[in-house]
């Protein structure tokens, strides 16, 4: 079964890093009696107009996420890093078009850094002179006289187009000087030739910032006042250097790269894999050559995720915000590998990779071991990428035809596009391929458009290209099931069902065709961003981090240390138990460590000089504020601020100057510039998540009420000891003594009650209005998962189809939120870092509405939502190191 991580998939192709967007500033005119809010609202019109205008040129999926890509970066601070657009002279004399496509940008928030040339009508102006133009190795020598002329000229062109801007409402800021310094190239050979030295990116950021597009002309200063003419494309590679902006982009008359036989347009280049055998190709001379070499240098300076595209200025619109593009995307790419046994790969890179990222395995249906016995049943290729962000796996018995049976990417993979790199490598051995994936995927879409046709039957979905002939699918089909290459779920099981002819619907989760084929759409170039729906304002960070836990002997202490151990960035270094100080730490695998005993004054010093960067608080409710006063004192003498703290007792989820951690419901701005963070209980996270879609539905006055079951390790754990005699951990409630049935506790005042109450009422209007629940807690005797049953009063009728689809909604993008049509079950629950709800019911009156949700208390009730909130809090991504099952 396949499935294409839970990172969002990015198929577009604009490549990039962190993409600094600003958005369109509202100017407001002197002497006009017009409010802020009016201008604001007239902006939001003039985005959405010119937004729906894009639609023509793409889908509006497409257009609407490149925008929210460009968009979701934004940071006053860095104000230009959308993109560098460098125009070719010859661009200029298309001015209005130019103008136009750049006024595009700008009104829909969009702020590039443009800088210009003028080769072509410097040229015309020396030559009428009399003065004959003079160049070595392509550059041109510039004497006082032909940098006068020259100066002039790009003063005039560069006025030119800021002109052509305002005169289409588009505010535009002429920036001739002041942002490069260079010395001389060579004074002897080139003269008055620059080589850049330094860049100031003030004003271009001071333009931004004023609302006006920063237009630059490629002269820069040496530092003694000299003006130096510099080559533009350079110029524009200098200041993609210093800006690292998501794209650079060579506006053009020919509008891309072309092959010099075939005179097609090159629509992707790689260079990690076409380098090498581009430049060796016998019509890669001369400019295209330069260009080349020109582009990988740049390219190699900058982060992988960035990328140059070469366009006209009237497809620069399609290239941007379009899967498809229109010009040549030229980026990095991936070096890939295929191997036809494990042993050439290494097995324990194989290993580890199937036992990380495998959802048969991460779900517990299959064992690393199991999927290396199955490869040794039938000839395989293992394809895959240097750094091991994408393996896949096709098996290819003799004379039958190839199944992908694993395609497991990380989430660079995905967000890199490494996953289509490695695809097209299997498409161009393989000329046509089967492979599944489940049917409620979220990355559905990904597979569709690779593939030729597709059919669902009892969950999953089954995926082609190569064969159109709908009775040779079947043939295929039933002969992949007979001898188990593929589950026995997807050929009809009676003629009524049997597939008639072909559609161009594709079926989903619940369709009730059963085949259905699509034309697929053209390649995708990718490109790379950050995920949603927690994309941090810039770059994440993958900085090595220290973690001291206090209290780690129970059992949600036991369960993060398990998680830190594939924490791709945080180490634990300190582990604090009284009662089993001096014992080794147990599952976790990154380092061998020991219980320790830490005091305060421990804790005090440990924070002073700076040994850990965060802290969790493991402890019972009570124990956690002599700990967390200690490190207040600490953090007070600390250089460079203090550790961040999450307790994850109930001693201060109503505590002011903490901040309450459940991103998917209140946000995660506020955590990622927290350091003082209460993680949820884990009752009141499930009744919370319950509650929410209907918030604004419940009947006034009324309570909403939630009966909860868990599991007996939400009791806790005492001390006890093992037949050896050593210390360990056994669970206050046992199984036996709840005699198999279920024992209700806390029947009213349970804390967990008055803080889903409290938080819930930050979601209603602040009028004074709060949000009261009732809720009645129950120890069963299975180990761990929460099953949780709300009922709630309604103060308008409404359908189950329309309770279903507000959850849809509210929870629409969540990785770690999963919504199912039947009553979650134990078995969707435990072991689980996901919140499972469903079984949206309505009483027949339309007036209360019953939903049932789960998680497990010890994962996302506790550890994994402890380890969402840390990486927040520490600026990594916010589900780095936590499996999305």
């Amino acid at each position: 079964m396949l499935s294409v991580a839970a990172a969002s998939r990015i198929s577009g192709r604009s490549a990039g890093r962190a993409v600094v967007v600003k958005a369109r500033q509202a100017v407001a005119a002197p002497k006009l009696n017009v409010s802020v809010r009016t201008i604001q609202s007239i902006a939001q019109t003039d985005r959405d107009t010119i937004t729906r205008l894009l639609y023509s040129i793409g889908t509006k999926r497409e257009v609407e996420r490149h925008l929210r890509i460009f968009s979701s970066s934004s940071h006053p601070s860095q104000p230009a890093k959308f993109a560098v657009i460098k125009i070719g002279g010859a661009v200029l004399d298309q001015i209005d078009e130019l103008a136009l496509s750049l006024s595009f940008l700008y009104r829909v928030g969009l702020y590039p850094v443009v800088l210009h040339g003028a080769g072509p009508q410097l040229n015309e102006i020396i030559e009428r002179e009399g003065i004959v133009p003079d160049y070595i190795d392509g550059i041109r020598v510039t004497d006082a006289k032909t940098l006068q002329i020259a100066r002039r000229v790009f003063l005039e062109e560069n006025l030119k187009l800021v002109g052509a801007l305002e005169k289409l409402g588009t505010r535009a800021r002429p920036i001739t000087s002041g942002v490069f310094t260079a010395d001389y190239l060579d004074k002897e050979k080139y003269k008055l030739v620059g080589k850049i030295t330094k860049i100031d990116k003030r004003p271009l950021e001071a333009s931004i910032r004023a609302g006006a597009l920063p237009i630059l002309t490629s002269l820069a200063e040496s530092p003694d006042g000299q003006i130096l003419n510099v080559n533009a494309d350079i110029a524009a590679g200098e200041l993609a250097k210093e800006l690292e902006p998501m794209k650079i982009v060579f506006l053009n008359e020919k509008g891309g790269l072309f092959h010099g036989v075939t005179g097609e347009k090159l629509s992707v280049i790689n260079l990690d894999e076409e380098y090498d055998q581009l430049m060796k190709e016998p019509w890669v001379k001369y400019g295209t050559k330069l260009k080349l070499r020109e582009f990988k240098e740049l390219l190699d300076y900058l982060p992988r995720s960035s990328s140059v595209a070469v366009i006209s200025a009237s497809m620069l619109q399609k290239e941007l915000f379009t899967d498809s593009g229109a010009g040549t995307l030229i980026r990095r790419g991936y070096k890939l590998f295929k191997h036809n046994s494990i042993e050439s790969l290494g097995a324990d890179r194989f290993r580890q990779v199937i036992h990380d990222r495998d959802p048969e395995v991460l779900s517990g249906f299959q064992s690393v071991a199991g999927v290396l016995s199955e490869m040794k049943e039938t000839p395989y290729t293992i394809y895959g990428d240097e750094q091991l962000d994408v393996v896949a796996l096709v098996s290819h018995p003799p004379g039958e035809t190839p199944v992908l049976t694993k395609l497991l990417p990380s989430r660079a993979g995905v967000l890199n596009n490494v996953i289509d790199n490695v695809f097209n490598a299997i498409k161009k051995d393989h000329r046509k391929l089967f492979w599944t994936a489940q049917a409620d995927d979220e990355n559905r879409g990904w597979h569709f458009e690779r593939a030729d046709g597709s059919f669902t039957r009892a969950g999953k979905s089954l995926f082609w290209y190569g064969v159109q002939d709908v009775a040779e699918v079947e043939r295929i089909v039933h002969e992949f099931e007979e001898k188990g290459r593929i589950a026995r779920v997807f050929l009809p099981v009676g003629p009524s069902t049997a597939p008639k002819k072909a559609s161009s619907a594709a079926t989903g989760p619940s369709g009730t065709r059963a085949y259905s084929t699509s034309a697929r759409r053209g390649a995708t170039r990718g490109y790379a961003t950050v995920v949603e729906p927690s994309a941090p304002e810039g770059p994440v960070s993958t900085e090595i981090k220290r973690l001291g836990l206090i209290g780690a002997r129970g059992y949600t202490g036991q369960a993060l240390t398990t998680l830190l151990s594939g924490h791709p960035h945080l180490e634990l270094s300190h582990v604090s138990s009284r009662q089993l100080a001096g014992l080794p730490l147990t599952g976790y695998t990154k380092a061998p460590l020991q219980y320790s005993n830490l005091s305060a004054a421990d804790v005090e010093e440990m924070e002073k000089t700076g040994q850990v960067d965060a802290w969790v608080m493991a402890l019972p409710n009570g124990a956690c504020k002599p700990f967390v006063d200690a490190v207040d004192r600490g953090a007070a003498a600390r250089q460079g601020g203090g550790s961040v703290v999450v307790d994850l007792s109930a001693d201060y989820r109503f505590e002011n100057g903490w901040t309450y951690g459940l991103p998917e419901l209140y946000g995660r701005k506020a955590l990622r510039a927290s350091k003082r963070i209460s993680n949820p209980g884990c009752y009141a996270t499930s009744a919370q998540m319950l509650i929410a879609p209907l918030i604004g539905h419940v009947a006034p006055g009324a309570l909403p009420t939630v009966f909860g079951l868990s599991g007996y390790s939400g009791a806790g754990t005492v001390m006890a000891t093992d037949p050896d005699g050593r210390p360990t951990s056994a669970p206050k409630v046992s199984p036996e003594s709840l005699s198999g049935g279920i024992r209700p506790y806390a029947l009213t005042g349970h804390i967990h009650e008055r803080e889903a109450g409290h938080h819930l009422s930050r979601l209603l209007p602040s009028d004074g209005s709060g949000m009261k629940i009732a809720f009645v807690p129950a120890v069963t005797g299975w180990f761990s998962g929460i099953i949780s049953t709300a009922s709630i009063p309604l103060k308008d009728r409404m359908t189950a189809n329309e309770v279903s689809a507000l959850f849809a909604e509210r929870y629409k993008g969540e990785p770690l939120v999963r919504l199912m049509s039947g009553v979650p079950a134990l078995t969707d629950i435990e072991g689980k870092h996901t919140w499972s709800a469903g079984g949206f019911q309505v009483s027949s009156a339309g007036d209360r509405v019953v939903v049932v949700g789960g998680l497990d208390n010890l994962l996302k009730g506790a550890a994994t939502q402890c380890l969402q909130n840390l990486n927040l809090a520490l600026g990594y991504d916010e589900f780095a190191g936590i499996p999305t099952n």
